[in-house]
């Protein structure tokens, strides 16, 4: 079946090849397993339509000298599939980062992604790669938030 998702496999390995090596991001290939409709949230937004995930890819690209995804680990239940990942990141003025979290993506009757939920700490991760500022970070949030 073309365009469609199958098995978590497939989505993982569709996941990864977004990210070619040494280069930009290119999620060309991966745009057709979108549903028209998709709902996209992530800890920074939340959007709505094929039109605007695709903007969204677009700002990131932008954004980023290189971007890669490495995916730990797949399940699936029914048509849900979770994705753990890292995502190792250069902007253009800063040192590559990793950002690590999970994705809850959700088919449609027909195998296309209706919805995707990205979780992860941006923040977090980000400051703990700038000297010292990452330690006085996660002293704040231990105190503050246990």
């Amino acid at each position: 079946m073309g365009n469609t998702i199958q098995t978590k496999e497939q989505l993982a390995r569709l996941w990864t090849d977004i990210y070619t090596p040494g280069g930009k991001p290119d999620w060309s290939h991966i745009l057709p397993y979108y549903d028209e409709h998709i709902i996209f949230r992530d800890s920074v937004q939340e959007i709505h339509g094929k039109a605007e995930f695709q903007a969204m890819t677009e700002r990131l690209i932008a954004r980023s000298k290189n971007l890669r995804m490495e995916v730990k680990n797949t399940a699936r239940n029914g048509h849900v599939i979770f994705l753990e990942w890292e995502m190792i990141i250069s902007y253009k003025k800063y040192p590559s980062s990793s950002v690590y979290g999970s994705s809850r993506v959700t088919l449609n009757e027909v195998g296309k992604i209706i919805e995707q939920r990205d979780y992860y700490d941006l923040w977090g991760d980000i400051f703990d790669n700038i000297p010292r500022f990452g330690k006085l970070y996660r002293k704040f949030m231990h105190k503050k938030f246990g």
